[in-house]
């Protein structure tokens, strides 16, 4: 994980997707010499596929499902980097005349692609975006242009012990605001269990999991001085400051708060639909969720998650290089290999009907849906300028949980963060 001193690397550094949203700011032109479409090409024998998945490896069911796409008589060659690494390297390779046919990368970094001139439009790609929710959509349209195609989402909740919470005396379904939550876990400590785990470790991912408490106190990412930023950091200083939270939260990542409460230690969880199969399967004890509440609404937004699939702008045999990408593409994100597609990667898909095709198969995925359609992208509103708000965001968490409840020090730490 990066540190607060590069801003640029805070915005590829989401670990999960966590990973990964209508129109937003930022954008630029093709680069020099692009030119194409893949109306006038045709696909070639041996086809580039980059994505940011080492962990399916060569011969794994994402792997061979990717292969399978394959036009007749076509090869992908498959090639699979940490995101950063992609990303730096699709760069580069764009600069040099040498990008991949088809690249996948994270949600919040669409803005500086397209900025950085490294992607071609959807029109130019011939890649189709009908049918997928807006939403989710959001970080791919740019100055009025649409940038590749979302797979699908993973989004946040609020896992809970069921044990623990009958110990307790605790109903989680009738949290509706900060002060029922707050209440709750008060009631789970003095139960003699430990109250909730999540993640505030430096970087994307602390900021991935800060944003629903941000939202929910109706700050704005580009305000983070503001009053109800700050009431957003005080209350999960004050679960530091409690003792409520451990405080290696502020080091924690998501993987590592998930273990926290895997312990069966703890009442809550915040922590994301990915795990959703994992808590389903749990054998030591049973795991529900709730909606994460807002400071007085029962539910927050919370961030999108998840990758988009992009035709990388291509300087010689463009209309060629276009029609690959839009043939598989059109494979991965239609049909049946759509539903196979998000659930290999642990998402709901983008799109309507294969979510319900995917809840109707696992009911595991219904209390997720609603809060995967009401999420909101991270780069939405700000496009590009999310980099520099992510930053002050990482910095403002990291003071706030050191603080451990002071309210000065809480304060301090949001207001020097928005002077940085």
């Amino acid at each position: 994980m990066t540190t607060i001193g590069s801003r640029r690397a805070l915005a590829l550094s989401l670990v999960v997707a966590v990973g990964g949203l209508t129109a937003c700011s930022g954008g630029g032109t093709p680069a020099s010499g692009a030119s194409g479409n893949a109306s006038a090409g045709t696909t070639t024998s041996t086809i580039t596929f980059w994505d940011p998945y080492p962990q399916h490896k060569d011969g794994s069911d994402w792997d061979k499902h990717v292969k399978a796409c394959a036009p007749s008589g076509s090869t992908i060659t498959r090639t699979s980097l940490p995101q950063t690494d992609l990303f730096n390297q699709l760069t580069t390779a764009v600069k040099e005349g040498k990008a991949p046919d088809i690249a996948v990368l994270d949600n919040p970094m669409m803005p500086e692609a397209v900025s950085a001139s490294l992607l071609a439009t959807d029109k130019q790609a011939g890649i189709d975006a009908s049918g997928v929710d807006a939403n989710l959509l959001g970080p791919g349209v740019l100055n009025g242009e649409t940038y590749g195609v979302p797979f699908g989402s993973n989004a946040l909740g609020l896992y809970y012990n069921k044990k623990v919470m009958d110990a307790a005396g605790v109903d989680p379904t009738q949290i509706h605001d900060w002060a029922g939550l707050d209440a709750a876990i008060a009631k789970v400590v003095a139960a003699g269990s430990k109250g909730i785990t999540f993640s505030g470790v430096a970087g994307e991912e602390g900021v991935f999991q800060f944003e629903p408490w941000l939202w929910g106190a109706g700050a704005k990412l580009d305000a983070v001085g503001s009053a109800e930023a700050v009431s957003a950091g005080q209350l999960i200083s004050d679960w530091i400051g409690k003792g409520w939270a451990p405080r290696s939260a502020v080091t924690d990542n998501q993987s590592a708060s998930w273990d926290l409460f895997l312990t069966g230690e703890y009442g809550f969880a915040e922590n994301g639909s990915w795990f959703a199969s994992a808590a389903a399967a749990n054998k030591d004890f049973s795991v529900g969720m709730i909606p994460i509440p807002g400071k007085t609404t029962a539910v927050a937004p919370v961030p999108t998650g998840g990758e988009f699939a992009v035709a990388p702008i291509q300087t010689a045999d463009a209309s060629n290089h276009y029609a690959n990408a839009q043939a598989v593409i059109s494979c991965l994100v239609s049909g049946d290999a759509a539903k196979t597609t998000s659930e290999l990667l642990g998402y709901l898909s983008a799109k309507p009907d294969v979510r319900a095709a995917q809840v109707a198969a696992n009911d595991t995925w219904t209390p997720w849906v609603s809060i995967i359609e009401g999420a909101q992208g991270r780069t939405t509103e700000l496009g590009a300028g999310y980099v520099n708000a992510s930053a002050q965001i990482s910095q403002a968490i990291q003071g706030a949980l050191n603080a451990a409840g002071d309210a000065t020090g809480v304060e301090a730490a949001f207001k020097d963060a928005a002077g940085s």
